[in-house]
């Protein structure tokens, strides 16, 4: 016992001094293709509308809205996600204080009442306190889910100006083609990049409404007075989407250019039926022709950083397959710089319509097409209530096997930049619980920390941190706890720097002895 007692000490001297070893790396000819990638994006839809995932219902004490919130997210880290998307404006109003919209009604039960704290400040430090990416999801033109005014808070936008928003179905929606509309969405979102470190700004699949049978969207007189140009409406509806689109990743690029900007649209931009150059697939509803928005242009000319295309329909499905479909939209984002993730439809597994989502292998079969098509970066799940819910043992699936190890975000290629500096200092001590502690000092420009384990000393190469298998976790602090292992071998832990655009320092080395060696 003392000669073991003896050993631990020694490690306890000995292995920051083992932290002084070359930190650069040797190029070798090719690396081996890890069986994972260590670069995806896994992605969470957490929605507030209606009270659908967070908070789980309105007026809940803020220690249980909290609590509730803390739980989602340490689930998603043991499943190894790396990002939530949050809606944080999802009817022109608020989950954080503003002077320009009121208070979401999804907080207290009443809008424009004060929750009693700031709930983006909350959601944003509890996300980077695991290291996940946190994407603020505002939907740019619904006022309401109800088509009162007189329901909405006196401070509302739809009332204090209501030549701003028409009544479209069972919901208010501000009119796209109102400049006014435009302006507003701009100025919500420059003051909340003004006020909270969000890691990208969201949009989903709403801009003009979906066409309800019967009805077409009231916008006449404001095409006549905006429309000067425009010979065709549906031309300029479009056009009043791309200038948001466009203005939009100008504000985000000019005042925070680490902030991914990225839309979730309808997974059918325009079918062959239509345009020579579209999916094949006859789904009733189109991106380009009935919600008036032009992915492909704002693709092309990379007014966004992300595009995650709502494919929510099962492999082989008729009007919309997802094997039709993937191959379609990876080549849309051919040679754009513009990112690719999947939203894939976790609701829908477990249901009978069609049959497919009945099959336990239909989500992972789509995991595996998506290997097939190297653009694809990643997913996103709607919802997350969906994805915990564990139907046909999904969750179980991600963990065991698609998600088997901790993956990296995606570089995020439409912003330029140079990886930041290595970490300094590394030491790796004996923890007295078991396994090792791992400090270091920080880096130029870091923003988070990659930790990988590999077995035996090594050589440090540029082939040492691809496999996934290696990557131990990452972490915006300075120090990670190895419980797992065992003192009795051998190791070469590396410590990397990430930027807040994912790219990746060279490796720092610390070479760990077994005790008996001493």
């Amino acid at each position: 016992m003392l000669r073991l007692l003896r050993m631990l000490v020694c490690l306890l001297l000995v292995a920051p001094l083992l932290a002084s070893g070359p930190a650069g790396a040797t190029a070798p000819a090719a690396c081996p293709e890890p069986a994972q990638p260590k670069r995806q994006l896994r992605g969470l839809w957490i929605a507030s509308v209606s009270n659908i995932n967070w908070p789980s219902r309105a007026g809940l004490p803020v220690a249980q809205q909290q609590d509730e919130y803390r739980r989602l997210l340490d689930r998603a880290k043991a499943l190894r996600f790396n990002a939530v998307f949050m809606q944080i404006r999802p009817a022109s109003d608020a989950f954080y204080p503003s002077t320009r919209e009121p208070w979401s009604q999804f907080l207290t039960g009443t809008q424009g009442q004060d929750p009693g704290y700031d709930p983006l400040a909350f959601l944003i430090a509890e996300a980077r306190a695991r290291n996940l990416e946190f994407h603020g999801w505002f939907n740019p033109y619904r006022a309401s889910i109800q088509p009162d005014p007189a329901r909405l808070a006196p401070n509302h936008p739809a009332r204090v100006h209501p030549d701003w928003v028409t009544r479209y179905g069972n919901q208010l929606v501000y009119n796209p083609g109102v400049p006014a509309v435009r302006t507003h969405v701009r100025e919500v979102l420059a003051d909340v990049l003004g006020r909270y470190d969000l890691d990208g700004v969201h949009f989903d699949d709403y801009f003009y409404p979906y066409p309800i049978a019967g009805q077409e969207f009231p916008d006449e007189a404001t095409y006549r007075e905006h429309g000067a140009g425009f010979p065709v409406k549906a031309d300029w509806r479009r056009d009043n989407v791309n200038k948001l689109i466009r203005e939009v990743g100008e504000l985000i690029g000019a005042s925070h250019p680490h902030v991914a900007f990225g839309v979730s649209p309808f997974g059918v931009w325009r079918d062959k039926r239509t345009d020579p150059t579209g999916s094949e697939t006859t789904a009733g509803v189109h991106n380009y022709d009935d919600l008036y928005a032009d992915t492909r242009t704002w693709i092309r000319n990379a007014w966004i950083d992300y595009v995650a295309p709502q494919v929510y329909w099962s492999i082989g499905y008729p009007p919309a397959a997802y094997d039709k479909l993937i191959p379609w939209w990876a080549k849309e984002v051919e040679g754009t710089g513009v990112s690719l993730y999947i939203g894939q439809g976790a609701y829908k597994i477990g249901t009978t319509n069609p049959a497919a989502w009945a099959d336990p292998e239909e989500m992972p079969k789509h995991l595996a097409f998506n290997k097939n098509h190297p653009a694809v970066g990643g997913d996103i799940y709607y919802n997350i209530n969906s994805v915990f819910a564990n139907p046909l043992g999904i969750a179980d699936r991600l963990r065991n096997d698609q998600q088997r190890y901790p993956a990296l975000v995606p570089i995020r290629r439409t912003i330029p930049g140079t990886p930041p500096g290595a970490p300094i200092a590394l030491r790796a001590t004996v923890n007295p619980g078991g396994g090792y502690q791992l400090t270091w000092q920080p880096s130029t420009a870091a923003a988070a920390y990659a930790v990988y384990r590999l077995p035996g000393h090594q050589s440090v190469t540029d082939c040492s941190t691809v496999d996934p298998a290696t990557l131990l976790g990452t972490t915006r602090g300075l120090s990670l706890l190895d419980a797992s292992a065992p003192l009795d071998r051998r190791f070469t832990y590396l410590v990397t720097a990430l930027d807040r655009t994912h790219r990746e320092s060279t490796p720092r080395p610390v070479w760990v002895p077994a005790f008996w060696e001493f």
